[in-house]
């Protein structure tokens, strides 16, 4: 698309979670080192959680990467799923065949059999679930009888819980009250500041390529920052736009109109009155705009 017109190898401010472009914020390095220690540990629960589109899932997939080589990973992108699905979903893991067609009983005995033969052997193995927060309530607490395998000295399956601040309000309730004890080490993700959009839209840049002048002024990432309240995505969302608007007029340098129109188009952002910065165009001319993108590409 706009790939050509700024010098980039590939697109910048994707929504999809890719490790090469992470950049180490303190909140997402801090929340890395939580979970290594913890892992390194061997404590049984280790909860990570942070508002939609603050990063989790490129933490997690950060951790995947980064994760010492004697630890067994086992992940598990769409938790919604039953107890009897989820064992079978962490057997399929471990890579125990057949595992979809065993009976309850016979597939706990071989999850533990695995486990005890993966301890034995110098690993430790770790269950990652992205999205906990849409995990079912029998679910949780099958997650806690999990995480009484163990031996005289070690958990045999340690759990990472990433998930939206609805899980707590899902933890506070009486009932589980057993599996909010066991957490015995949780991070909670921050949104971005001022400073940190600047260097987080600069890096993400640099590793797609882009090698000329800036493309934002101070003021514009200011205001991205404030209108985006610092949440990776949003910003993600309002960039990948505001470089299509400028791709579109042959431009190279974004103005507080591309911003405006740009912020006008995106739900999940309300422009404030406060900053007295005029929607210049009504709200269908971006989508105008980037329809004749589209056409001159096809061209």
């Amino acid at each position: 698309m706009y790939l050509y017109h700024y010098g980039m190898s590939e697109l910048p401010f994707t929504l999809t979670p890719n490790t090469n472009f992470y950049l180490g914020l303190q909140p997402h390095d801090e929340a890395l080192d939580v979970l290594l220690v913890a892992l390194k540990n061997g404590e049984g629960f280790i909860k990570v959680i942070g508002e939609v589109g603050t990063g989790k899932t490129l933490i997690c997939r950060k951790l995947l990467n980064d994760i010492p080589e004697h630890f067994v990973t086992a992940y598990i992108p769409n938790p919604y799923l039953k107890p009897d699905e989820l064992r079978r979903a962490l057997a399929t893991e471990l890579g125990i065949k057949q595992a979809q067609r065993m009976n309850v009983n016979l597939l706990s005995e071989r999850i533990q059999k695995r486990l005890l033969e993966l301890h034995s052997s110098g690993h430790s193995v770790v269950l990652i679930l992205d999205e906990a927060q849409a995990l079912p309530e029998e679910s949780l607490e099958a997650l806690r009888l999990f995480t009484n395998l163990e031996t005289e000295t070690r958990k045999l399956l340690q759990v990472v819980l990433f998930a939206q601040p609805e899980l707590d309000q899902r933890l506070n309730e009486n009932k589980f009250r057993q599996l909010k004890q066991r957490i015995t080490f949780a991070y909670k993700l921050r949104t971005m500041s001022r400073n940190e959009v600047q260097h987080y839209i600069e890096h993400r840049l640099r590793v797609a390529g882009y090698k000329g002048q800036s493309l934002f002024s101070e003021s514009l990432y200011k205001h991205i920052a404030k209108v985006s309240c610092g949440t990776p995505r949003l910003v993600n969302v309002l960039c990948h736009k505001i470089l299509m608007l400028c791709y579109g007029q042959g431009k190279y340098v974004a103005s507080a109109k591309d911003v405006a129109l740009a912020i006008k188009d995106t739900e999940s952002v309300q422009e404030s009155r406060r900053f007295g910065w005029p929607l210049l165009v009504s709200g269908s001319a971006i989508i105008t705009m980037m329809s004749m993108v589209y056409f001159e590409v096809l061209l």
